[in-house]
């Protein structure tokens, strides 16, 4: 079933009672609940938002995202619970052994598919996408030859144009990138948490500064998604991070998204993912299930 994200931009109250969210505000009697069970994602980002201990207990129980945002607005950290899965225990074992051979072609297969799908954004919006083709055909085991760093010089001028740098810091549309891929990433950590895999146990991605790196190496098929829905807004002047715009970047979790002969929501994507690597982490299967753009 697909699931509910819910935007808090104002300062409200969120508690809990009787398994609902209750939103509440300050100066109002007004009452608005939702099933935990319904909820997906929440973004929380105003500073001013009053969250209680049960809300966030139960909120983890049903492995919601919670997303947490700064003072600028931008996504900053999750709400990350430490039982999620019946399972981890078992399946924590088989990554820690996974052997270095199969982490490689596991990562060969996420650039693959990575490169294969900024090729088919860059066909669907300027009809170039060939130019990608000959990286992703080349891909090695562990990407030992770079094919995604040149095929991504090629593709961000390609998309954005000559002048374009793709730079955390630099000039729009990188705010947009940078907002639509955190919220990216949190739900991949969710999916990842929910298989009973560890985040912090990465395939490629190695950082002692970094807990996710698992999922920095998983969300890499998904993000051309990403890239195609800021190209969209940019395409209507919009240069700010306003509230309408973050709207529309969160509405990367429902977009379609073509798994094999079947399409699902990007969210529940994610999941079939993950649960794929864990099958390729017991030697259930030899190929990950990942996304191809449509």
């Amino acid at each position: 079933m697909l699931k509910q994200t819910l935007f808090f931009s104002t300062p409200v109250r969120l508690s809990l009672k009787d398994l609902q969210l209750v939103i509440s505000w300050k100066d109002s009697q007004d009452i608005v609940t939702r099933p935990i069970e319904d909820i997906g994602f929440m973004i929380i980002e105003n500073q001013m938002i009053y969250l209680t201990i049960p809300l966030m207990n139960e909120l983890v129980k049903n492995n919601v995202c919670v997303i947490f945002c700064d003072s600028k607005g931008m996504p900053c950290s999750i709400l990350q619970g430490l039982d999620t899965n019946s399972t981890q225990g078992e399946t924590l074992k088989y990554q820690i052994s996974a052997p270095e051979p199969a982490k490689k072609q596991a990562w060969k297969q996420i650039i693959e598919h990575k490169i294969k799908n900024q090729s088919l954004v860059l066909d669907k919006i300027h009809g170039v996408g060939d130019k990608l083709k000959p990286y992703y055909l080349r891909v090695k085991s562990g990407d030992t030859s770079n094919m995604e760093g040149i095929a991504a010089r090629q593709y961000w001028q390609l998309l954005f144009g000559k002048d374009f740098k793709r730079e955390r810091e630099g000039i729009p549309p990188n705010n947009f990138l940078n907002y639509g891929y955190a919220i990216l990433r949190a739900a991949t950590v969710r999916a990842i948490l929910g298989s009973g895999l560890m985040p912090g146990l990465g395939l490629f991605h190695r950082n002692r500064y970094n807990a996710f790196p698992l999922a920095d190496d998983l969300m890499e098929a998904y993000r051309p998604f990403v890239d195609n829905i800021v190209y969209e807004i940019t395409e209507e002047c919009n240069i700010d991070l306003t509230k309408d715009v973050k709207r529309r970047l969160l509405s990367i979790l429902t977009i379609d998204v073509k798994m094999g002969k079947v399409t699902r929501p990007l969210e529940v994507a994610l999941t079939s993912t993950t649960a794929s690597l864990v099958k390729y982490y017991k030697g259930e299967s030899k190929n990950l299930n990942l996304p191809i753009f449509i």
